[in-house]
């Protein structure tokens, strides 16, 4: 059984060891139908495991800090979340729309690095071929770049090797959402760019239709995501980009070309 999540937990070394085992196993298993040698399997396994190792010997005080205080904080209020010095930089980027790389947010799934959303108009929606839920097991710098294994590894760790200046290509091999862990991986080559904000931004539209006899135009504005540059803000720029902001204007916009209706 792949997903433990409801499973119970082992009550003695023994029964800790097997299942170990058979995760390795089945890891192992996987890497033969993507085509590994024998003793490319060996090595694979290896690598991971030691990375993990490694991981898990890299967990700071103020790893355990963040988890302490989210299992605080969401005792209180499932909404609510801690974020990490760091954690909070990576949130202020992609609440300013300012990221160069794929155009996609990753979580952890136990092992693996999952795509937890994949943003409008970035390379990885772009392409059609990255999806929600899709897990992450490699990636490699350009076109001739070394794949590397992932599996194991920081989601943060990960995020780095995928971001990059906007033109340069990576490489990522997943295994598809609609396959799972025991699917075939794939390999999508992409090119980062910066993520454009007005693929992202809330946008407006006027529609005309037929009420009976009577011709209604309706103002339609869409909201993909939500953000705000928060550096912008903070340093007093009037100009400052924020889905409030930018709504309002549209609703102003609107009003100038006399809607009868407004649809958000």
């Amino acid at each position: 059984e792949s997903d433990r999540e409801k499973m119970p937990w082992a009550t003695t070394r023994q029964e800790l060891d097997d299942l170990w085992r058979r995760i390795i196993k089945s890891q192992a298993l996987s890497l033969k139908l993507a085509n590994k040698k024998p003793e490319e399997i060996k090595q694979t396994l290896r690598k991971r495991f030691e990375r993990f190792s490694k991981t898990m010997k890299q967990v700071n005080s103020e790893d355990v800090f963040g988890t302490f205080m989210n299992a605080a904080t969401e005792s209180y209020d499932p909404h609510t979340s801690y974020f990490s010095p760091r954690a909070s930089d990576v949130f202020k980027q992609n609440m300013s729309l300012s990221l160069e790389g794929i155009g996609a947010q990753l979580t952890t799934d136990n092992d693996y690095t999952k795509i937890n959303r994949v943003v409008p108009g970035g390379p990885a929606d772009k392409s059609e071929k990255i999806h929600q839920d899709d897990l992450i097991t490699g990636v490699a710098q350009g076109d001739e770049g070394e794949m590397v294994d992932v599996v194991g590894w920081r989601v943060d760790d990960v995020v780095k090797l995928i971001k990059g200046p906007k033109g340069t290509v990576v490489r990522i091999q997943l295994l598809p959402a609609k396959t799972g862990v025991s699917g075939p991986p794939e390999v999508v080559r992409l090119v980062r760019d910066k993520i454009k904000l007005e693929d992202q931004a809330a946008r407006k539209q006027v529609i005309n239709i037929k009420d009976g006899s009577r011709d209604v135009k309706m103002g339609v504005i869409t909201i993909p995501a939500f953000y705000m540059d928060f550096e912008a803000a903070e340093k007093g720029d009037p100009n400052y980009r924020s889905t409030t902001r930018d709504v309002a204007q549209l609703i102003k916009e609107l009003e100038k070309e006399h809607v009868d209706g407004l649809i958000i």
